[in-house]
């Protein structure tokens, strides 16, 4: 169904990221995931991404988009503007979201 659905994103659980890094079938899973979505021209988002190994193995396999407490914990508006004004001016970019 997911090639009839008319979806942009496919979103990672949280329980698969935690759990990729330790066991060879969950990161068969997540691997096999993004494979399929960019087959499809479906991006993907893992969530829950605490640790640099995590967010390395995800740019490897070329996931769209990373989110988890790595960057922030969730604020307030205000609070995020800053951040992201603080990211860019230090051009982090390219180091923390792949492509």
């Amino acid at each position: 169904y997911l090639g009839k659905l008319s979806i942009d994103y496919v979103k990672i659980d949280i329980s698969f990221v935690r759990e990729m890094l330790h066991n060879d079938n969950t990161r068969a899973i997540v691997e096999t995931i993004v494979y399929l979505t960019k087959r499809l021209n479906i991006k993907t988002i893992a969530e829950g991404v605490e640790k640099e190994e995590q967010l390395k193995f995800l740019k490897n396999i070329e996931c769209d988009f990373i989110q988890g407490y790595l960057f922030s914990r969730p604020l307030p508006v205000e609070e995020f503007e800053k951040v992201l004004e603080a990211h860019t001016a230090l051009n982090l970019k390219n180091n923390y979201i792949p492509r």
